[in-house]
């Protein structure tokens, strides 16, 4: 991982396309922009890993199916 420390207003480039922006900090809070093309998916991690879940319990439930097929 790597650790940076960045001032309200200051950024960072990822991957030549993706652009986080510090837009505020307030106590231990820190609000941030992101600027990135519309194919590029960004999530909170704790949705993404609700996503994750979710389809690997809809593949587990289709992979039931199938075996009920055969």
């Amino acid at each position: 991982m790597l650790a940076l420390s960045r001032k309200k207003g200051e950024a960072l480039v990822i991957n030549n396309n993706v652009e986080v922006t510090i837009l505020e900090v307030k106590g231990d809070q820190v609000k941030i922009g992101i600027s990135a093309p519309k194919e590029v998916p960004i999530y909170r991690k704790e949705v993404y890993l609700q996503i994750q879940d979710s389809n690997k319990e809809a593949m587990q439930a289709d992979l039931e199916a199938l075996k009920k097929l055969f």
